[in-house]
C-alpha cells in the first residue's frame, strides 16, 4: 500500500470493498430471480432489473474508480474525467429506473383493467433503453466541456508547462461543481424525487380509496388485488426514501461547496456521504427480501437448488395467508 495514504483512506478502502462484496452478489440475485420466477416478469420487475443493474456495476465498477480517485493517482486531465463520469450515469440510471417503477405502479391503479393493454413487454423495454440514453448524456456531459479544464489548464500553463495537464485525480478537480449543483441536482435528481414522492402520495390515496369502496362493496377480488398493490407501493416506497437518504447528503455537501466556497468539510462528513451513496446499492436487495413475498421465495429457492442443493418446492408454494397478501 503506498505510504501516502491515510488511515481514514484505508478505512474508507477497507468499507468500500465491504459494500462492493454486499451489493455485487446481492443485485445479481435479484436479477437471477426475475429471469427464473415467470411471476416476477411484468414491467415492474423489469424496471427492477435495470435498478439492479445498475447497483451491479456501482458495485464491480463505480467503488473501484472510487477508490483509484480516493488514492488521487497523477493522470491526464481527460483520463480523470472518464473515471469520474461512470457514478454519474448509474447514478442517473437508477433515478430514472425509480421514476420508471413509480409511474408503472400509478398506472396499475389508476387504470387496473387497462394497465396489460398500455404497459406491454416491448413498451417497458422502450422505457429503460431511454432512461439508459438518458442517462448517458446527462452522465458524459462533463466530457463534452462541462468540467473544470479550463482552470487546471490556467494554473498548468502558469508553471510553464505544456500539452494536456497531468494532474492528481480527484472528483472536484475535474467535475465541475456548477454542473452538479446547478444540472444534475436542480434538473435530474431533486425534481425525479419530488416527482416520484406525488405520484406515490398519489397511489397511495387511489389504493386507500378502492379500499374504502370496495369493503363497502364486500367485493373478494378487488379487495385482494389493491391489498397487494399497497403491500408492493409501501416497499417501493422505502426503496426510494432509501434513495433520497443516501445521496441528498452528498448533494448538500457539493451545494455547501459552491455556495460557500470557504465553509469547511471535514474528511468524516464526506466519508459518510460517499459510504451513504455506494451503500444504497447494497440496500435494494434486503429490501426486496424482506419486504416482496416473490423475491423472497425465489431467492430461498436459488439458494436452496445452487447452493445447499436441497430443491424446494415450486416457487408459488408457499403459506396460503402470504400468498393472500402478494
Amino acid at each position: 500500500m503506498p505510504p501516502y495514504i491515510s488511515a481514514f483512506q484505508a478505512a474508507y478502502i477497507g468499507i468500500e470493498v465491504l459494500i462492493a462484496l454486499v451489493s455485487v452478489p446481492g443485485n445479481v440475485l435479484v436479477i437471477w430471480a426475475v429471469k427464473v420466477n415467470q411471476a416476477l416478469r411484468d414491467a415492474t420487475f423489469c424496471f427492477i432489473v435495470s435498478l439492479a443493474v445498475a447497483d451491479v456495476a456501482v458495485g464491480a465498477l463505480v467503488i473501484p474508480l472510487a477508490i483509484l480517485i480516493n488514492i488521487g493517482p497523477q493522470t491526464y486531465f481527460h483520463t480523470c474525467l472518464m473515471v469520474a463520469c461512470p457514478v454519474l450515469i448509474l447514478t442517473q440510471s437508477s433515478i430514472l429506473a425509480l421514476l420508471a417503477i413509480a409511474v408503472d405502479r400509478y398506472l396499475r391503479v389508476k387504470i387496473p383493467l387497462r394497465y396489460k393493454t398500455v404497459v406491454t413487454q416491448r413498451r417497458a423495454a422502450v422505457a429503460i433503453a431511454g432512461c439508459w440514453i438518458l442517462s448517458l448524456v446527462v452522465g458524459l456531459t462533463p466530457m463534452f466541456g462541462w468540467n473544470n479544464l479550463s482552470v487546471v489548464e490556467q494554473d498548468w500553463r502558469a508553471n510553464g508547462s505544456v500539452g494536456e495537464p497531468v494532474i492528481k485525480c480527484e472528483f472536484e478537480k475535474v467535475i465541475s461543481m456548477e454542473y452538479m449543483v446547478y444540472f444534475n441536482f436542480f434538473v435530474w435528481v431533486l425534481p425525479p424525487l419530488l416527482l416520484m414522492v406525488l405520484i406515490y402520495l398519489e397511489v397511495f390515496y387511489l389504493i386507500r380509496k378502492q379500499l374504502n369502496k370496495k369493503v363497502s362493496a364486500s367485493s373478494g377480488d378487488p379487495q385482494k388485488y389493491y391489498g397487494k398493490e399497497l403491500k408492493i407501493a409501501k416497499s417501493l416506497a422505502l426503496i426510494l426514501f432509501l434513495f433520497a437518504l443516501s445521496w441528498l447528503p452528498l448533494h448538500i455537501l457539493n451545494c455547501i461547496t459552491l455556495f460557500c466556497p470557504t465553509c469547511q468539510k471535514t474528511s468524516i462528513l464526506i466519508y459518510i456521504a460517499i459510504f451513504l451513496t455506494h451503500g444504497n446499492s447494497a440496500m435494494n436487495p434486503i429490501v426486496y427480501a424482506f419486504r416482496i413475498h416473490k423475491f423472497r421465495v425465489t431467492f430461498l429457492k436459488i439458494w436452496n437448488d445452487h447452493f445447499r442443493c436441497q430443491p424446494k418446492p415450486p416457487i408459488d408454494e408457499d403459506l396460503p395467508e402470504e400468498k393472500a397478501e402478494d
